[in-house]
Order: structure tokens, then sequence, then C-alpha cells
């Protein structure tokens, strides 16, 4: 369901037809809350999970009313829009994942809300030069305004000064969601570690630290990288690699 979610915005060339995929997805989002999916395998198998690990409908809901007001296409005006957008669709992924695995914790709640929004924020960083080539520019206005940035900076690929301290700045906000969310390893129950694994913030992979290592000397330290990895809420992911993880393709 989240991949098709995910993929309605850049599909679809009008408004009015991503709305109406969003409707289908609210409509048996009832369906299956009322026992009754539609004969379709994304639905039934969802409905499965549904049943199997009780999952709350509010979560499923948040992201859908989330994605469909991504169809107005626009940046967000600041930071904390763009905050909101990631709790409401990433935090809600994450939230989704605990009860899967039978976990109801105050503290991994926590903690979920915090990865979320600094998957969100990372995410959107991300997806900047994709969106760029594209003509289109999401990342916060007020950040932007801030450092005399304008979209057209970003979409002719700007490497001024100016242009990379918006980047920080973005990224900065990321990173202090993540030192929230490792604030909790302590609390948050073991079991709760695969739904924070499975977030993309961990970026021990080969491919992506060979793409740091490249970029600028980061601060990756490949002992502490597993020394920590049994940590439940413990990412791969400091401010540094978010930073540089991107300036490669502005």
């Amino acid at each position: 369901m989240w991949s098709w979610l995910r993929q309605i915005k850049d599909s679809v060339s009008q408004k009015t037809i991503g709305l109406m995929r969003m409707q289908f997805w609210k409509k048996t989002l009832e369906d299956i809350y009322n026992d009754d999916p539609p004969p379709q395998p994304v639905a039934i198998e969802l409905w499965k999970a549904v049943n199997k690990h009780k999952l709350t409908k509010r979560w499923f809901s948040r992201i859908i009313e989330e994605r469909e007001k991504d169809l107005n296409d626009r940046a967000y005006q600041n930071i904390q829009e763009l905050e909101s957008y990631a709790e409401n669709v990433q935090s809600s992924l994450v939230y989704l994942m605990l009860e899967a695995l039978g976990i109801k914790d105050v503290h991994a709640d926590h903690a979920a809300s915090h990865i979320g929004k600094a998957q969100g924020i990372v995410t959107c960083l991300r997806a900047t030069p994709y969106n760029s080539s594209r003509r289109k520019v999401y990342l916060p206005m007020d950040i932007c305004m801030l450092h005399s940035v304008s979209q057209e900076d970003f979409m002719r690929g700007s490497r001024e000064t100016n242009v990379r301290n918006v980047i920080f700045d973005i990224a900065s906000q990321a990173h202090v969601h993540l030192q929230h969310a490792r604030s909790f390893n302590k609390s948050v129950p073991p079991k709760a570690a695969p739904a924070f694994m499975l977030t993309d913030l961990d970026y021990t992979a080969d491919s992506k630290i060979t793409r740091l290592k490249e970029t600028s000397d980061t601060l990756i330290d490949f002992e502490q990288e597993q020394d920590n990895a049994d940590d439940p809420v413990y990412t791969g992911t400091t401010l540094e690699n978010v930073y540089f993880y991107f300036l490669p393709f502005v």
C-alpha cells in the first residue's frame, strides 16, 4: 500500500486523477476494517495483517490524508510543515511496524516519532536532485529565504555557500531528531529494533558508505557502527553523513 501511495504523485498528470486513486485507498481502508476487503491483492494482504496484528486504523488514515495533501505539489512553507508531514507519514509507518511486532511502549513511540521526522527530512533532501531535474523544489521556503536562495538555484545545480547553508540547516534539524531518538536507547525494548532498522536512515550499506567517503572526510567510525548495531534505536546516520550524502548531487 505504501509503495502505491508513494507512486501516485509522480505517476499522474492531473491532480484529479491522483485524488481518485487516493479515494480508492480511503474506501479500501474502510472496507478492510469492516472485514470486507476488495478482491485486490494488496488490500487482501493488508486485511490479513490488520486482523493478525490488530493494526490501528488511524495510522493508515494519517498516511493517506497526508499523501493526498501532498498532491498540491508545492514547497513546504517552513520546517515545521515538513516535520508535520514526516510525522504523519514516516512516523505512522514506524508506529505500524511496532504494532506488528506486538510492542506497546511509550518510549518506543517517542523514538518512532523522532526517527520518522528525521527520515522525512532526509528523504526530502535526498529527493531534491531528482525533483530539481523536473523543475520542482519542495525544501522549506523559510530556510531558503533566510539564506537568500531561490528555487532556481537548486534547479541549475548551484554549489554556492548559501545553497550549502540551506542543506546544512535542514540536515541539522534531522540530526536533532536523531539525537532525541537515540536518547531512548536504554528505555526502548530490544525487540523493537527491527522497526527502527527498517527505516532508510541506516547508511551502513557499502555503496552508501563508499559515496560518503568519496565526498568528504565524514565522521563515520566503522567500529562504532558495529558496536552500536544492537542498540534498539541506533542508526548509522550523523549530521555530517546526511550533509555529505546530499552534496554530490547538488
